[in-house]
């Protein structure tokens, strides 16, 4: 299991490389006024639209993160960011930032949020908070593929909680990979989830050979929470780090 390290001073990104960041999104007030302040207007604007101050908090400092995070890979202020976003909410890096192969890939629940980046590769994480879920094999009937969700019935209801947010997780990491979100059908595909099983992308309905070109990982952030990547190579190597609101991330450029 990788470790979740504080990242270094002079922080890059190789070319051979995959880093997943993990966040906290409850901090202290000091650090959500100093990640509010690297957002866009139209961030800040979303910001106030919360009904709920949890959900403000939470959001300011996902988006704060996320730009203070690329400022250093790109040595940009953070502030200076600029995204676009497909039809489906994915945020992508803007042609005019001038970096046309920086991929990166966001996904949060409750108090945490992963991020996860890499040069010129297709990507996709995800994170739940594996709640107590008393309908979790509703779901997976209608959502799932009928070979997973005839194996999930085939384990303990205390190995089915765990194998559900497995699979869903591994699910949303590929579908946000590769763009369409839940408009692509979950039933398409299939994954590996029971627990102890290494995590894989088994079959794609729509090309037999498509499952072997990804890489896919279970990623531990929190005991209480379910993760995923998945990356479209396999010549990569990973690395955890923790992200921390300090002055070594020179917040405001």
């Amino acid at each position: 299991m990788t470790a979740w390290q504080t990242p270094p001073v002079d922080l890059t990104l190789p070319p051979d490389a995959v880093h997943v960041w993990r966040a906290h999104l409850e901090p202290g007030q000091r650090v959500v006024d100093e990640l509010a302040h690297v957002l866009a207007a139209d961030e800040q604007a979303r910001a106030a639209r919360f009904y709920f101050e949890r959900d403000r908090r939470r959001y300011i400092v996902g988006r704060g993160a996320l730009r203070t995070i690329i400022g250093r890979y790109l040595a940009v202020p953070p502030q200076s960011i600029q995204f676009t976003y497909t039809a489906h909410g994915k945020p992508e890096l803007a042609a005019a930032m001038g970096f046309p192969t920086f991929a990166f890939n966001v996904s949060h629940s409750q108090t945490l949020a992963l991020f996860a980046f890499s040069w010129g590769r297709v990507l996709g994480v995800d994170i739940e908070f594996a709640r107590d879920l008393q309908d979790a094999k509703d779901i997976a009937r209608i959502n799932f593929s009928p070979r997973e969700f005839a194996r999930i019935c085939q384990l303990s209801p205390a190995q089915q909680q765990e194998a559900f947010f497995n699979c869903w997780t591994r699910k949303e990491a590929f579908i946000k990979a590769i763009g369409e979100g839940l408009s692509y059908p979950l039933h398409q595909f299939d994954v590996t989830f029971v627990p102890g099983e290494a995590a894989k992308l088994v079959y794609v309905a729509e090309d037999a050979a498509e499952a072997a070109r990804w890489r896919l990982l279970a990623l531990h952030p929190h005991p209480q929470y379910k993760a995923a990547l998945i990356v479209r190579d396999h010549a990569w190597q990973l690395a955890q780090f923790e992200f921390q609101a300090s002055d070594r991330f020179k917040l405001t450029g």
